[in-house]
């Protein structure tokens, strides 16, 4: 037995005013006129079609005055209905509900259509778990893990929630999150993410968060918030399409009043102003803007793009100036120590270099204590240890105040007492294009590290793209030296005018802010530094965010791959979606305007109205609905 509920009664709705439209077209012209119950059958089917079209639309029009104090378009549609039934016209004036149903129908499963997207994923999440117990595994529903539970994932299988490898290694699909469709190997420590799954191999997986808080649970919410937060085009549209649909009806009316003044019968007069009423109804263009932004904000959340609302995906299609943020955007942000120089034991500065590090969750320091391990050296406890924005970190040792970074902290340290032979050291290092970390006591110089970045193999084809896709100024912002900074920029045609280096937080705001007084910029960081950055720009997006809260809150956009390429989908998107709401609105608005001008001035028939005003609906949702298929939503070769 069918089930009415919101979804299926708007179908069975539109399905009675489409059959009681057959009917009645044959009870009027198809059957013999000798037949009496001929007009009585006709008769029947357009009060059928009144019931299920007008019922429908007017109960939804008095709601909206009653609840909103608006005057709709459905309001419209009805007293356009029911005039032309004043004057004689009722077979035009069920046309004209049958279409508004079919089309209302036809544009709300559309627009679910685009909002159910995203929601796909869901149907990837497994409903089952292996867990590892005390004497071996059970099979388990997957709502029922905790943090720390471990779980066995043979190959083939599909992660059920996002977790940190413990055992094993293997290569794991991840295009069901970030777009991207060559395997991820992944060794212990590596995080995974939900819905992915693991092609070979056998993985224990330690339990980082409940399926509540996983990656696609919060990629969908965001999803949700950005499809309910709308796009200054979308407010423009609802709050014109309000204003107009009033202006509509007492237009109506005086023309109505103009045509019965130029000599027109009482029934012409109404027909015609019914057929305006029609006419200039602006449903086309009230649905143009939403109906490209939902679809766009789905088919770019499939593509591993997540738009904060439509305001974020409008902007960034005018975005002429793109600012990256260097380490872990432009390269990989797994840095490397590619040389070492103290002035006492080796050992014993390495020690006190990690322990100094222990405290920061720099990619730079992760290399020193990644070097620390390998050699077998422990680092030595460090205590009070605080973090210099952009410069590096202070703390205390068991002789002191220590501190590790850059050389501006180490001008603000007063360093000068060095050795000659490290002194003379590091002003050679000034000139060589790794980035250089030193450790000092006070103002005393103990030693210094050489540590190198490789440039991301997907940055020099991503900004080649973005450049193709008419991004004019593409700059670099980093903290390093300017050798490290020009080391990464030569590959990448950064031109040396646009490479600002040896910067502070508070310096790429200062740039930025400059950036966005002349065109619309977009600043790429990874989400969780540079915050003031990605706040002060137009467009601030955060790169390999899959798994980072910080990161997918921070900007406006979040890459969940750390593809750059991803990124100059997005911005393709961003302007296929601009382009394809300039097509809706001048599409919408012409047909508007040409039926009106005809409906004034020569004779426009009620059902062609009919046709063109739903017609046009349907075809701007339909337009719109491109987008779902848009190319960001093929995997990244």
């Amino acid at each position: 037995m069918l089930k009415l509920d919101d979804n299926t009664l708007p179908l069975v709705l539109t399905g009675l005013t489409l059959a009681g439209m057959v009917v009645a077209g044959i009870a009027q012209w198809a059957l013999p006129a000798e037949w009496a119950w001929g007009p009585v059958l006709a008769a029947a089917a357009l009060l059928l079609v009144y019931a299920a079209g007008g019922i429908p639309a007017g109960a939804r029009a008095l709601g909206a005055l009653w609840r909103e104090r608006v005057l709709d378009i459905d309001l419209l549609m009805v007293i356009a209905a029911l005039a032309a039934a004043a004057v004689g016209a009722a077979f035009e004036g069920g046309v004209l509900l049958a279409l508004f149903s079919l089309s209302t129908t036809l544009e709300s499963r559309a627009m679910g259509r685009a909002r159910r997207a995203i929601e796909a994923l869901m149907e990837l999440r497994p409903d089952r778990a292996l867990r590892r117990t005390a004497t071996g595994t059970e099979e388990v529903a997957v709502e029922t893990l905790v943090p720390g539970d471990v779980v066995i994932l043979r190959p083939g299988a599909r992660v059920p929630v996002d977790g940190v490898i413990v055992e094993g290694e293997g290569a794991l699909d991840e295009a069901t999150i970030t777009g991207e469709s060559v395997p991820v190997h992944k060794t212990p420590g590596a995080q995974v993410f939900e819905a992915t799954v693991n092609l070979h191999g056998v993985l224990a997986v330690r339990v980082a968060r409940p399926l509540s808080e996983s990656t696609v649970a919060r990629m969908i919410a965001l999803v949700t918030q950005a499809q309910a937060a709308r796009a200054p085009s979308e407010r423009f549209s609802a709050w014109f399409g309000q204003r107009y649909t009033v202006a509509v009806l007492v237009g109506a009316v005086l023309a109505f009043a103009a045509f019965l003044g130029l000599g027109l019968g009482w029934h012409a007069a109404l027909y015609k102003a019914a057929t305006l009423l029609v006419a200039a109804s602006p449903c086309a263009i009230v649905i143009s803007v939403p109906a490209a932004i939902l679809s766009a904000l789905s088919a770019g959340a499939r593509g591993g793009v997540l738009f904060k609302g439509g305001a974020a995906l409008e902007t960034l299609a005018s975005v002429s100036t793109f600012a990256f943020d260097k380490t872990g955007t432009l390269t990989t942000g797994r840095q490397e120590v590619v040389g070492l120089h103290c002035a006492g034991d080796e050992s014993d500065f390495l020690a006190r270099l990690a322990g100094v590090e222990a405290h920061s969750e720099h990619p730079i320091a992760d290399a020193i204590r990644r070097l620390a391990e390998a050699r077998g050296i422990a680092p030595i406890e460090v205590r009070e240890a605080r973090a210099v924005p952009g410069e590096g970190m202070v703390g205390v040792d068991d002789e002191g105040m220590i501190w590790a970074g850059n050389a501006r902290l180490a001008q603000r340290m007063g360093a000068r007492g060095v050795e000659q032979e490290t002194r003379a050291l590091i002003d050679s290092l000034h000139a060589v294009p790794q980035t250089l970390v030193l450790l000092g006591r006070g103002p005393r110089i103990l030693g210094a590290v050489m540590v190198e970045d490789r440039l991301r193999d997907s940055a020099p084809a991503g900004l080649a793209a973005l450049r193709r896709g008419g991004v004019r100024h593409v700059a670099m912002m980093t903290g390093d030296r300017r050798a490290v900074a020009e080391r990464v920029a030569q590959p990448l045609g950064i031109e040396p005018a646009a490479i600002h280096a040896e910067l502070r937080p508070e310096d790429k705001l200062r740039l930025v802010s400059e950036m966005a007084g002349r065109s619309r910029v977009a600043f790429v960081g990874d989400g969780v530094n540079d915050a003031a950055a990605l706040a002060r720009a137009d467009v601030g997006i955060a790169m390999g965010a899959a798994g980072s809260e910080v990161a997918l809150q921070a900007a406006d956009v979040a890459l969940l791959s750390e593809d750059i390429g991803r990124l100059a989908a997005a911005h393709a998107l961003a302007r296929r979606t601009a382009r394809i709401i300039r097509q809706n609105l001048i599409f919408a608005m012409g047909a508007m305007v040409t039926m009106v001008v005809i409906g004034v001035f020569f004779h426009l028939p009620l059902p062609v109205a009919v046709i063109g005003h739903e017609g046009g609906t349907v075809l701007v949702v339909l337009n719109g609905l491109r987008l779902l298929a848009d190319p960001i939503r093929k995997r990244s070769r």
